[in-house]
């Protein structure tokens, strides 16, 4: 028994690492990783899978949006407008989630992921100037995050991202402003589910420590991928995976 959990702590460990320096890198907190991770191979409660997803993917936007912080590469003008919207959402979305069937939501969120990844396939090329506009789109898709974050205990950082590369931001700063926002609603996601005693310490812990490794690494990656000729087709990644997680989500 000892050994199995040895086995696992590894596991946990090395599965973190490598999901933190991919979701970091792609804007992502990994909490729809992490619960399809949980729930479906350690087979835990879905509440407590919500819960421990979430809080062992905020060490890891922390670091990875610190990262970005010292790079100069995050939008606060946006990412606050975002953070602003989204945090309420939070909170709504929590309260609801307990009288909200499963297949409805399920639909929503992936045709939701599913539009979003298309959209930022088939947007126009040329950057939309920071007008009550923009803003007000930015508040937008802050909401759509928030009410993923409360509800289901995922990052939300499909939607802020794709909002981010909509309105027109770089591929780098789209990123970077995307780990921003999820810091906030990572720590208020977590706090509330926290405070139901529904967090899994022995599976978080592991994940946690190899995602926080994970992402120390992130923002450098970005940075030499930001520098070279492959940062559009990063851009296409995000949107095709983007895609297919709404189709999972729905299946």
């Amino acid at each position: 028994m000892k050994e199995d959990v040895n086995v696992n702590t590894v596991i946990l460990l090395f599965v973190g690492l490598i999901v933190g320096i991919i979701v970091i890198s792609l804007g992502g907190g990994g909490g729809a990783i992490y619960l399809g991770l949980l729930a479906s191979v350690f087979k835990i409660s879905p509440l407590s899978a919500a819960a421990t997803s979430l809080v062992t993917s905020l060490p890891s936007v922390i670091i990875g949006s610190w990262g970005y912080y010292r790079q100069k590469q995050i939008n606060f003008r946006i990412g606050n407008q975002m953070l602003i919207s989204a945090i309420p959402a939070v909170v709504i979305g929590a309260l609801l989630a307990p009288y909200i069937p499963e297949v409805i939501y399920r639909w929503a969120l992936g045709l939701i992921l599913v539009i979003l990844g298309l959209r930022i396939i088939i947007r126009k090329g040329d950057r939309t100037s920071h007008t009550t506009h923009t803003l007000l789109m930015a508040s937008m898709y802050g909401v759509l995050s928030g009410l993923m974050v409360g509800i289901a205990g995922m990052s939300g950082g499909g939607p802020v991202l794709a909002g981010l590369l909509i309105l027109g931001l770089n591929t780098f700063q789209a990123v970077a402003t995307s780990s921003y926002v999820l810091v906030g609603l990572s720590i208020i996601g977590a706090l509330m589910h926290i405070s139901g005693g529904q967090v899994d310490w022995q599976l978080g812990l592991p994940l946690m420590l190899g995602a926080a490794v994970g992402a120390l690494i992130a923002p450098l990656l970005m940075k030499r991928i930001a520098k070279s000729s492959h940062a559009a087709m990063v851009q296409v990644i995000m949107a095709v995976l983007m895609v297919i997680m709404g189709i999972n989500t729905i299946r």
